[in-house]
């Protein structure tokens, strides 16, 4: 069976654009019960609209139910899961046993063991499967070894992270957030303190300087370059990090590892630089193995010299094409100019490079230059856009048009 690529969507947006790039599953968050607080998340309506969308195209939905329960919430955990279960999700995602108890108790939902319970060996792994866990999403802390280890010990649906931020922590359990601002990792309100800025000191209370001030957040996940190793270990599910993330990130991470993916089925599988070039450009934070490659020094996270760049390159979103008069109607995203050399890019993989000539405004004036948060301007093109086609910054350079 194929393995499954996993994307985050934070609405339906952003499932949408998800699942057409190439996902084959995405997760999501409902209003209640996850772990993201400051995400618009998911109504139980939107949840609906999501799950008729997926399920149309053959794919699939999970839902976040991974915070950590009070008495309080008990009842009302019931009452979500069977709507959850009337949607027909195809399954929930869920760390504290009351919530997989509950769950396999009072509905016939697939429960999948969330990251946040820090599964990192074979016999957590077995005891989840005993309880009733049809998948268990492994901690990042493991190596390609240990990963494989469990894989062969024991008989479940493994989902491992390939992409994206990673916690300072033990996935969510930091308590740094709750001590200085009162917000709780575990119950959807981390305040990401690792990326704060801090003064150091050594045992003298002197104030140790650096190129900037001290912190100690992780750099960001990319498995990119061995994803051939992660296949043919057997895992079930290829999971990304981002249900905060934007349609551009969404849909250029997802369509290059569904590209390669795709590619690797048919035989023909090669690490592309340029595509691991294209990862990093769309992400403001350096990216590494983490702990795949058994590697994990002290230059996989930042300390006193991070540097976060913001990413430019997502240009504009085609939302209308008339094929008759040949012209594209895009919404900026940032700021691009008459003589750009760009990319549109779409869900079946095609990138059309085109030079921008003429823009037009909406009340039909040539324009040199769009830089107004989302303006609606005009191109002539003889590309077949489709709707959610999106223009970026050509990365390749070299082209000289």
């Amino acid at each position: 069976m194929k393995v499954e690529l996993l994307a985050p969507a934070g609405d339906l947006d952003r499932l949408k654009i998800a699942l057409l790039y190439g996902a084959d599953a995405v997760y999501i968050g409902g209003t209640l019960f996850g772990l993201r607080a400051n995400a618009v998340n998911f109504s139980l309506d939107d949840i609906k609209q999501g799950v008729i969308f997926a399920h149309n195209l053959k794919k699939k939905v999970y839902v976040t139910v991974n915070i950590v329960l009070h008495n309080k919430e008990v009842k009302l955990l019931i009452d979500y899961l069977k709507e959850l279960e009337e949607i027909q999700v195809d399954a929930i995602i869920a760390s504290d046993m009351t919530v997989i108890n509950l769950a396999k108790k009072h509905t016939s939902l697939d429960v999948h063991m969330s990251t946040q319970q820090s599964t990192l060996n074979y016999e957590s792994v077995a005891f989840a499967k005993k309880i009733g866990v049809t998948r268990v999403v492994l901690g990042r802390e493991l190596s390609k070894e240990e990963i494989k280890e469990i894989k062969d010990k024991v008989d479940i649906e493994l989902e491992i992270f390939i992409h994206g931020a990673m916690c300072a922590s033990y996935s969510g359990r930091c308590v740094l957030s709750n001590y200085l601002t009162n917000r709780d990792a575990n119950r959807g309100g981390c305040s990401q303190i690792c990326r704060w800025d801090f003064d150091l000191y050594n045992e003298n209370l002197e104030q140790i300087k650096g190129l900037k001030n001290f912190t100690f957040c992780s750099k960001d996940l990319s498995l990119l370059k061995y994803l051939k190793d992660i296949i043919e270990i057997g895992v079930t599910s290829l999971k990304i990090e981002g249900r905060m993330r934007s349609i551009y990130y969404i849909a250029t991470v997802v369509s290059i590892y569904r590209k390669a993916i795709d590619a690797y089925y048919k035989g023909n599988y090669i690490y592309d630089e340029l595509a691991e070039e294209t990862l990093n450009r769309v992400a403001n934070r350096d990216a590494i193995p983490q702990f795949f490659d058994g590697n994990y020094q002290e230059n996989c996270s930042y300390y006193n010299n991070r540097i976060e760049i913001s990413n430019q390159d997502f240009l504009g979103v085609v939302i209308d094409y008339d094929k008759d008069k040949k012209i594209a109607t895009i919404e900026q995203r940032n700021y691009f100019k008459k003589g750009d050399v760009v990319e549109f890019f779409n869900y079946k993989q095609e990138v059309f490079t085109y030079k921008i000539e003429d823009i037009y405004d909406e009340d039909n004036n040539l324009i040199d230059i769009v830089r107004h948060p989302k303006q609606i301007v005009f191109l002539k093109t003889d590309f077949n856009l489709d709707i959610n086609t999106l223009m970026r910054i050509k990365v390749d350079k070299s082209l000289n048009l």
